[in-house]
């Protein structure tokens, strides 16, 4: 299949591409005319706007996946949508929850209300996610300091970091450079939709997928590391990311450079987070604790009807029902490291998307929108940037296993 900017084989790939953009044109369309939510409904206006002039333009050009379909659906479905609902203020409730505790930690050094009587009062994530906040706080309102802005910034720098090609690697003919895969993947609806209207789960994956790519590299450990520390210390859902970055390293590059990972990971998940929850313990457990799991004073709104939350509001002792297996889930993702642990990059992304989905179903307060993050860890290192080797030539994995990872290397000869 042809990719952005790369003439294809036929016509076939051209019209794969039409069908795409047409399909999230449509998605778009629907959700317009059919949600209640004001954010939403200007996303869906405005996007398929952009995906039904990024299908026009694929049908014009010969080329697959052309590099002005792409920008148009980027432009429609990302960039105006974004700049409409911050010039007018209109945003999801966690934007606000977020803006509000940037202001708290500056204030009393905890970004959580003591006595939360609202579900808004109530602040799920972990302390990191208030420094996306700080811009507001400090510098009052305006369009650079909103918490939308911060988040889809994080997100696009960390992807285009994730996405650039180790010194050494081989390129394809076909891959696309680290803008233009950034941008189709930004285009894609259930990544475009919460970068315009609230988008708290984006800086998340993005370091994710960071510091899976920065521990397939190898190094020294740091640099993958902080990434996945820093991705600790925003949300819950990013601490899978450690058993798997840390078994991917473990393969890749050694031991003593997994130690080094492990060491600096908790090092900054445990800065961020510890001050903060010894400044006010219940407010923290009542916050990040029981809260996310539908036991705090307010019932948490995150209620999609996934079995988790099927089970605890139908079933009696669903809680500990979707809890237990919840906990077999996790058990069952940890042996499978330990029997068959990743050796490449795409290797480790889709067992921690794996893990996150069975995570995502199970647990009893959840939403269809916390799929973004298995999705995005399945697709990212699918998209057209893959080098054909690595940085330390190919090894004999690398013929047996013509489907490599974004950023494999070869087997360390020794620790460290």
């Amino acid at each position: 299949m042809g990719h952005l900017g790369r003439p294809a084989p036929s016509g076939r790939a051209a019209r794969w591409a039409w069908a795409y953009w047409a399909a999230c044109a449509g998605f778009a369309l629907v959700l317009a005319t059919t949600t209640a939510l004001g954010p939403h409904r200007v996303w869906g206006t405005c996007a398929a706007a952009g995906y039904a002039t990024a299908a026009v333009l694929t049908l014009r050009d010969a080329r697959s996946w052309n590099r002005s379909g792409a920008l148009a659906a980027l432009a429609g479905a990302v960039l105006v949508p974004l700049a409409v609902l911050v010039a007018s203020g209109d945003a999801q409730s966690e934007v606000g929850v977020v803006e509000r505790s940037g202001a708290l930690l500056l204030d009393s050094g905890s970004p959580y209300l003591p006595d939360p009587a609202r579900t808004v009062e109530y602040n799920p994530y972990l302390p990191g996610m208030a420094l996306f906040g700080v811009p507001r706080a400090l510098f009052g309102a305006g369009p650079l300091t909103d918490a939308r802005v911060w988040f889809g910034l994080a997100f696009l720098v960390c992807m285009f970091f994730a996405a650039r090609r180790p010194a050494g690697a081989a390129l394809k003919a076909s891959a696309a450079g680290p803008v233009s895969t950034v941008a189709l993947l930004s285009g894609f609806p259930a990544v475009a939709l919460p970068l315009a209207v609230g988008g708290v789960d984006l800086p998340v994956v993005g370091l994710m997928c960071l510091g899976l790519a920065l521990a397939g590299r190898g190094g020294s450990g740091v640099a993958a590391g902080v990434a996945m520390g820093a991705a600790a210390a925003l949300k819950w859902t990013a601490w899978p990311l450690l058993p798997v970055g840390l078994v991917l390293l473990a393969v890749t590059a050694g031991r003593r450079t997994t130690l080094r990972a492990a060491a600096t990971a908790l090092s900054v998940s445990a800065l961020a987070v510890i001050p903060v929850a010894l400044a006010d313990p219940h407010a923290f457990v009542e916050h990040v604790v029981l809260f996310p799991l539908g036991e705090g004073g307010v019932r948490s709104p995150a209620a999609s009807p996934l079995p988790g939350h099927l089970l605890a509001a139908h079933v009696p002792g669903g809680s500990t029902l979707a809890t237990a297996a919840l906990a077999t889930a996790a058990l069952g993702v940890a042996v499978s490291l330990l029997i068959r642990p990743p050796g490449t990059v795409r290797a480790a992304a889709d067992r921690l998307a794996v893990g996150l989905g069975i995570a995502i179903c199970l647990i009893p307060a959840t939403r269809f929108g916390y799929l973004v993050l298995p999705l995005v860890l399945a697709a990212w290192f699918r998209l057209p940037s893959s080098p054909t080797s690595s940085p330390t030539g190919p090894s004999r994995a690398d013929h047996a296993d013509p489907v490599r990872s974004v950023y494999s290397v070869a087997p360390p000869t020794g620790h460290g």
